[in-house]
């Protein structure tokens, strides 16, 4: 097991398997030493499903967010073998769906981008853009997409 994923069962949280592509995409696209990572959603429960914050809690919608990372880091473990060859999160791009009366995107993204650098340090601080949606597949609260840099 990598440091990285020995860092993330210390903080409590276990990789999933990488998850299938839902449609006409693929999870990942390699580009030189760069991962451009499809968006990721989280497990298709009525929990993480519905509008931030009358269908879904501000919380819970961080912990959606919390998850899809760990379901993106599973994708980029599944595309290079080890996450230790991570040398940097580049960009976070987080879509909430949202009243449109809601305006703390930044926060629900938070949850995203707190467990990046909980989990690798300095090389997990990342440019970011926090957006609301006026809905988004399935009905999901958060969608999550990022570009990784890794060691060749």
């Amino acid at each position: 097991m990598s440091n990285i994923e020995n860092r993330i069962n210390a903080l409590g949280y276990t990789l999933p398997e990488a998850p299938a592509p839902a449609g006409s995409y693929v999870n990942c696209v390699r580009s030189g030493n760069l991962l451009f990572l499809a968006g990721g959603i989280p497990p298709l429960e009525d929990t993480y499903k519905g509008k931030v914050p009358t269908d879904t809690s501000e919380a819970t919608a961080q912990e959606a967010a919390r998850l899809i990372t760990l379901n993106r880091l599973a994708v980029v473990k599944d595309e290079i073998g080890d996450l230790d060859k991570v040398s940097r999160i580049v960009t976070v791009n987080g879509f909430v769906n949202s009243e449109p009366d809601f305006y703390n995107h930044p926060a629900i993204i938070n949850g995203c981008s707190d467990l990046l650098v909980e989990i690798f340090g300095d090389k997990g601080v990342h440019s970011r853009t926090a957006l609301g949606a006026a809905a988004l597949p399935l009905n999901v609260s958060v969608e999550i997409n990022m570009t990784v840099e890794i060691q060749d």
